[in-house]
């Protein structure tokens, strides 16, 4: 089943859909591993996606029967208001304009306020084998940010077509700083027609590489580029069954 719960979000004082996936076929007692992911509108239900394509996640799991909850937060559709607050850096976007990151706040409430909430109120496993963060695009900074920033909470981070293109910088000293977990695994993908030039996607894989170098010594990556993929939810649904299986959620029972 699908629950929308609103929720405030302390930091901004606003409230904010939650999107979550309970599986209907929980035994008595069974409890979920989570997955946190942005864009939650996106991910279940294609007359609540952004674009009019979903992921199909409820659809996906359904059929798998895995014991697993998602928990996704809607986005901010004001302006560039969703830049801001699903990144973790500031930066100036020729099409945005300047954007005031609040993306670290963001990511402090998740795990101090948002979880808490939700392993009160949800059949949920507490521990960090159990909790996975994910989300594409912007969602995906947010995801790989939560992912090497917090890894004592989350053990896995899904981040597809991660935005980095004026923030690789601030990316690679935090992830220098950062104390992760050995067994803490990324993956990490985006497409080959996500760029309009190929210079830009020269670009745009060095920087993932330079994420992928900095994490390979200390953490498991698992890092991909899909031929003819585009920067769409439609091709990141494609992906489902690629990082459920990489990531370890297969093997739930």
């Amino acid at each position: 089943m699908i629950i929308k719960e609103e929720i405030e979000i302390s930091i901004y004082k606003e409230k904010r859909t939650l999107h979550i996936y309970v599986p209907d076929h929980l035994k008595k007692g069974q409890r979920c591993t989570v997955i946190y992911m942005y864009d939650g509108h996106n991910l279940f239900n294609d007359e609540d996606a952004t674009y009019g394509v979903s992921w199909g996640l409820k659809d996906y799991l359904d059929a798998k029967g895995y014991p697993i909850m998602i928990v996704g937060l809607e986005c901010n559709h004001k302006s560039n208001l969703r830049l801001c607050e699903f990144s973790p850096y500031d930066f100036y976007d020729p099409e945005w304009g300047e954007v005031k990151a609040s993306g670290k706040e963001l990511t402090r409430w998740l795990v101090e306020e948002l979880k808490p909430y939700i392993d009160s109120n949800y059949p949920t496993y507490q521990d960090r084998k159990h909790t996975a963060i994910g989300g594409s695009s912007m969602g995906g900074l947010m995801a790989l940010y939560g992912g090497f920033s917090y890894s004592n909470i989350f053990s896995k981070a899904l981040c597809l077509s991660p935005y980095t293109y004026y923030v690789i910088k601030d990316i690679l000293i935090d992830l220098k700083r950062a104390s992760l977990n050995n067994d803490t695994a990324f993956y990490i993908s985006y497409g080959s027609k996500e760029c309009d030039k190929i210079k830009d996607l020269i670009t745009y894989t060095d920087q993932i590489m330079s994420i992928q170098r900095a994490i390979l010594d200390r953490s498991k990556v698992y890092l991909h580029l899909y031929k003819g993929h585009r920067h769409t939810e439609s091709d990141w649904a494609k992906e489902t069954r690629v990082w459920m299986k990489e990531l370890g959620f297969e093997r739930l029972k």
